[in-house]
């Protein structure tokens, strides 16, 4: 391999991390001119990188607030923050999913509904309760940890980096079944090849191994593999397959699967059955 096959492969791979940059973030980038199918298709793969840095980002906004900040409020508006770096993107996915799921009959009715960009009652209220969540499970998290801003900096990078990693990989394991040729996600959920997907769980493993002890990694591995299963069993039973909105819900779910997890292992009683070494 020349050194101009070698910098022209690390300058692919750059547009493909700003292209993953600019479908997940608000944030503007330079891209090339024309931007091939393969390229959206191979974007994909740097999905968990770009979970970590909206983490990093996350995180950073709530420790730096909580300095001067009830812990209540700086959780508050980084989650703000969240929705403005990102444009609500996956919870508008989540919103529409409900709003499908619960008001269509037909696999062709919840789609047309997806569709639809005006909020409905189901997707408002699973809008509601899926902050709320959010919310409540990293104030509680805070309150359960001898360093709370230290609980709350990793929860954030590891729940936004895993939860893209996760989703992302239900489209290597699931038939892609929107038929919307407009839809911004068809382009890239329509393919993940082998590379990618190993591409996308290493880059979950190594972040979550750096940040956490391996006994909560092993466990976080374990129920985020259920609800990945659980995932694919809804989405499957009520569209045959996902769409670019499903991906969206599932990581919504797997963000709030994440909090929940390290909840549970901070929590008082997990701590005491470890310490006694039940």
């Amino acid at each position: 391999m020349t050194k101009q096959s070698r910098w022209q492969q690390c300058q692919q791979q750059y547009y493909l991390l700003l292209l993953a940059l600019s479908f997940f973030t608000r944030i503007p980038v330079r891209l090339p001119e024309v931007v091939k199918p393969e390229m959206l298709h191979q974007a994909s793969r740097y999905f968990a990188l770009i979970g970590l840095f909206i983490g990093v980002i996350t995180a950073s906004i709530l420790v730096l607030l909580a300095s001067f900040l009830p812990i209540s409020l700086a959780v508050l508006i980084s989650m703000a923050a969240s929705l403005l770096l990102t444009g609500a993107f996956h919870e508008d996915g989540w919103a529409d999913v409900w709003d499908g799921f619960g008001g269509g009959w037909t696999v062709e009715q919840k789609l047309n509904i997806m569709k639809d960009s005006r909020l409905g009652t189901y997707g408002a209220a699973s809008l509601f309760f899926i902050l709320m969540i959010k919310y409540q499970s990293l104030v509680l998290l805070s309150s359960h940890s001898s360093n709370p801003l230290l609980a709350l900096f990793v929860a954030l990078i590891i729940a936004h980096t895993l939860s893209r990693a996760v989703s992302t990989s239900l489209i290597f394991s699931m038939a892609y079944v929107s038929e919307d040729a407009q839809s911004k996600v068809k382009p890239l959920a329509q393919h993940l090849s082998l590379k990618g997907l190993l591409i996308l769980l290493i880059t979950a493993a190594v972040v979550m191994f750096s940040l956490l002890p391996a006994v909560h990694c092993l466990v976080l591995i374990g129920g985020l593999w259920l609800m990945r299963l659980l995932l694919i069993f809804w989405f499957n039973r009520q569209l045959g397959g996902f769409t670019g909105d499903c991906l969206g819900a599932a990581q919504q779910i797997l963000e709030v699967a994440v909090y929940t997890i390290l909840l549970v292992l901070a929590s008082p009683a997990t701590t005491f059955l470890t310490e006694a070494g039940l």
